[in-house]
């Protein structure tokens, strides 16, 4: 449909005066710029920490990891159990007994019932471990577990300030972008203007007039698609912060600001320091705790130790109203379990902790060395985007120069309209290259310092 239109419009270019055709003045979401929520990269770094959803779940995991650590360090002191009980014989049970022979009715037996209608029981207990390495392996585990939690949000507040920055960037260079289209407008309009007045002079021929009129009409388009790009770059950046879409914001500021930044990328690229890498430092306390359970699973075969305290009191009665009766009773002792036979289920369990180790050690190097690929992609784009962008810079300064004579020349009639729309062309091929090389390497280097691990979250 946008197509469409675009090319409905062009047609009426074609057979129209253009001097009534306008794009707008300036992309402007809002016409009240009160309205707009002006966001630098630190501002939009701030926004972005404190209201993804992200952010908040992995802040939520380190707090449940350190639950379940204190949850473990409670095994260690004594467990405390206080039950109550009440029972109702419904029959009582019978003791038959056998009467005196000198009875008439030594035949017979008499039969009496014993036991109590209600029987209460307290019974309080306590136990705690005494000896057991497999429950102090289990803790060190536990406390593992907190370690790799705080990583893995530390590893999703880095992806997070490389999103943003990579998002904030992606907004800078399609506003760029829209500058210089519309840049290409108003040379295009102009040098429709001079050359309409030049054909009505008869100093310029029909075909320099129906050429410049279709390079006015083919910058329209241009201008409209900018326009859309940076709509849809600020759509992205306001997802990547949280912030609501339908809230009005712009970006500050130009590519050219970073261009200070770019430096030639140093030798040693196989030595770049990867300690800071949140994956492999999640993956190194995972092996870790894989090491560790393989010693958990060793320590199933040493025998345990614990002591236990019971203390409980009992009644029985028919009447509970007026004859109960506690009686107390209450025991100590000490448990020594030791483990004799279980099917070879504990040294497979070893085997099988063993076995998850090694894998986890083999993901490690592999995942070391795709590391150390992107590495050196990332510092080679980075290499070519400063090497580029100062070629570009050059360019761009004669292309600015070749423009500027062309136009005058044109104008004075020393030069052809195809000499000034090369001369353009070539301007704007430089203006676009500069900022695209500019951009290449501070997303680049955004991405590079993320994969290092380094906690940029702070921008000058």
């Amino acid at each position: 449909m946008k197509k469409n239109v675009f090319l409905g419009l062009a047609v009426v270019l074609l057979c129209a005066p253009l001097g009534a055709v306008e794009v707008p003045d300036s992309l402007q979401l809002n016409p009240e710029e009160e309205k707009v929520t002006f966001l630098t990269l630190q501002d939009a770094l701030n926004v972005a920490l404190a209201e993804s959803e992200t952010v908040k779940i992995a802040d939520k995991e380190v707090e449940r990891a350190g639950y379940a650590k204190k949850g473990t360090y409670a095994a260690l002191f004594p467990q405390i159990d206080l039950a109550g009980s009440y029972q109702r014989t419904l029959i009582k049970n019978d003791i038959r007994a056998m009467m005196g022979s000198d009875s008439p009715m030594a035949s017979m037996m008499a039969d009496t019932k014993i036991g109590s209608l209600n029987t209460f029981a307290v019974n309080a207990t306590a136990a705690m471990p005494l000896i057991n390495t497999a429950l102090w392996k289990s803790i060190k585990i536990s406390a593992q577990g907190v370690e790799l939690a705080v990583e893995k949000a530390r590893g999703s507040r880095l992806n997070l300030v490389a999103q943003v920055k990579n998002a904030y960037y992606a907004a800078l260079l399609a506003r760029e972008v829209f500058g210089v289209y519309r840049e290409v407008y108003e040379n295009a309009k102009a040098n429709f203007q001079q050359t309409e007045k030049k054909y009505n002079a008869q100093k310029a021929s029909e075909l320099d007039m129906v050429t410049a009129r279709t390079n006015l009409a083919n910058a329209i388009p241009n201008v409209y698609d900018a326009e859309s790009n940076v709509i849809l770059a600020l759509w992205q950046l306001k997802a990547v912060i949280g912030m609501d879409l339908e809230e009005e914001i712009d970006v500050v500021g130009r590519m050219e600001d970073y261009s200070d930044n770019m430096s030639a990328v140093p030798d040693g690229r196989d030595s770049i320091d990867l300690s800071g890498n949140s994956s492999l430092r999640q993956l190194s306390i995972q092996a870790d705790q894989l090491l560790e359970t393989v010693k958990l699973r060793q320590r199933a075969y040493i025998p345990t130790l614990s002591a236990s305290v019971n203390f409980s009191y009992s009644s029985v009665a028919n009447d509970p109203i007026r004859n109960l009766g506690w009686f107390p009773y209450s025991n100590a002792g000490l448990t020594l379990s030791i483990p004799i036979f279980s099917g070879m289920k504990r040294l497979n369990d070893v085997r099988q902790a063993r076995n998850q180790y090694q894998q986890m050690q083999l993901q490690t190097r592999n995942t070391e060395k795709q590391l150390r690929i992107g590495v050196r992609g990332y510092l080679s784009t980075m290499d070519t985007a400063v090497k580029s962008y100062y070629a570009s810079k050059n360019a761009l300064e004669s292309a600015q120069k070749a423009y500027e004579i062309a136009a005058k020349s044109y104008e004075v009639g020393r030069a052809t309209f195809v000499e000034l729309n090369n001369a353009q062309l070539a301007l704007v091929q430089s203006q676009l290259s500069l900022s695209q090389n500019v951009y290449n390497y501070i997303v680049a280097k955004a991405e590079l310092e993320s994969m290092l691990g380094v906690e940029n979250f702070e921008t000058k």
